[in-house]
């Protein structure tokens, strides 16, 4: 057997990473945050406890990149042609990609929902989150000034709580949320 490539090394440490991230959302879900232990992480992972600590630092370190990975899913939608100025379109376009994503991955939201509600993980979690959901508010505040709107601020903050409400009425109960009927609604009444 001849050795391995820097290249193999590289998929062998990105799929340990995944399956790290992957078993400690499925723990972090069904334990709870504060109940979860990093070598149940390990087990589901496949992996020693360990070797969880050469990826993530701690449980904290650990949830934080979930959450990140979790939201930086979205991200991609807002802007599309990264220019900066969001459109209608694009906006629109925002709306309908990350509510299916949301379809697609209801597990991470209910989730990031359930423990951003938690006084000490919420401040653990928004500090990060805010670095990478600012520069999005700013641009949508943006929009709506160029739309003439008499309170961008205020109308943005209230657009990013309806989606945020619609996210984790969904996540919390699939089954019984019209989540279709809210894309409509939201789209009519912010974009």
């Amino acid at each position: 057997m001849s050795p391995r490539t820097p290249e193999q090394f590289e998929s062998i440490r990105k799929r340990k990473r995944e399956a790290i991230l992957d078993a400690g959302l499925n723990v972090f879900a069904n334990k709870g945050f504060h109940n979860a232990s990093m070598n149940e992480v390990a087990q589901l992972a496949g992996i020693s406890k360990g070797l969880i600590y050469n990826y993530f630092k701690s449980k904290e370190d650990l949830l934080q990149e979930i959450m990140l990975d979790g939201v930086n899913t979205l991200v991609p939608f807002f802007d599309p042609n990264k220019d900066g100025v969001l459109t209608r379109e694009e906006f629109i376009f925002f709306v309908s990609e990350s509510l299916d994503a949301v379809k697609k991955n209801r597990e991470f939201w209910a989730l990031y929902f359930a423990l951003s509600l938690q006084p000490g993980i919420a401040k653990l979690i928004m500090e990060q989150m805010l670095k990478y959901l600012m520069p999005l508010m700013l641009m949508l505040v943006e929009y709506y000034k160029n739309k003439g709107e008499k309170d961008p601020e205020g109308l943005a903050m209230t657009a990013g709580a309806f989606l945020d409400g619609i996210t984790m009425n969904y996540a919390a109960n699939p089954e019984m949320f019209p989540i279709e009927a809210a894309k409509k609604i939201f789209i009519e009444k912010f974009v």
